[in-house]
C-alpha cells in the first residue's frame, strides 16, 4: 500500500491500513539504524531456493508466535501457512524478498496524507515492531498506531476478533 501511494498518490484512496507491514525498511543502512534481527534477505533467499516446503513449515512457528511460552498452538495454521506458501510461484517468492527486506519505503510513507492505521504485534518475530510499525507511524502524517500486546506477525489469524473489530471501527470513522 505504501508503495502504491508513493507512486500514484491518494486521489483514489480514502484510508490506509498497514498491518504488520515492513515499511520503512528492514535492513540496516546509514539512515536506518534499526535492523531486522532475522537474516532478512540472504537467509530467506537460501531457504526458499533450497527447500521452500520446509521453509514454510519452519517459518509458520515464529510467524504465529507458537515458539513462545503459553502460545496458542495450531497444526491447522501451520498446514494452511504451508499450503498458501506452496501455491505461490517460487520465482515470484524469491524475487519479492528484495521488496520486503531491502527496499526503502520511507519516501512512499511520507506521501500518505489520508487517515492511516498502523496495526502491529508487540512480539512480531518476522517484522519487529521497532524496525517497522513504530517507525511507519512516526513517518506517516497523523497515523494512529495500535499495538497488540504479545501478538505475533500472524495476528490477523491469532487475534482475528480484535483485529477485525479495530479495522471495522477505523473504516466506520
Amino acid at each position: 500500500m505504501a508503495h502504491y501511494v508513493g507512486r500514484h498518490g491518494t486521489k483514489r484512496v480514502a484510508k490506509v491500513v498497514l498491518i504488520g507491514a515492513v515499511p520503512p525498511i528492514m535492513v540496516k543502512t546509514e539512515t536506518n539504524p534499526a535492523v531486522c534481527p532475522c537474516p532478512c534477505s540472504t537467509g530467506i533467499r537460501a531457504s526458499v531456493a533450497s527447500n521452500r516446503s520446509q521453509f514454510y513449515k519452519d517459518l509458520a512457528v515464529p510467524f504465529y508466535g507458537m515458539n513462545r511460552p503459553n502460545a496458542k498452538m495450531s497444526q491447522g495454521w501451520i498446514d494452511e501457512f504451508w499450503r498458501e506458501g506452496m501455491l505461490g510461484s517460487i520465482q515470484g517468492q524469491y524475487e519479492c524478498i528484495k521488496q520486503f527486506s531491502e527496499v526503502d519505503y520511507t519516501e512512499d510513507l511520507k506521501k500518505i496524507d489520508v487517515p492511516t492505521l498502523v496495526l502491529h504485534g508487540e512480539d512480531d518475530q518476522i517484522v519487529p515492531i521497532d524496525a517497522a510499525g513504530r517507525l511507519s507511524a512516526k513517518i506517516v502524517k497523523n497515523a494512529k498506531l495500535k499495538v497488540y500486546p504479545g501478538a505475533s506477525h500472524g495476528m490477523c489469524t491469532v487475534n482475528a476478533n480484535e483485529v477485525n473489530a479495530d479495522l471495522l471501527a477505523f473504516l466506520q470513522t
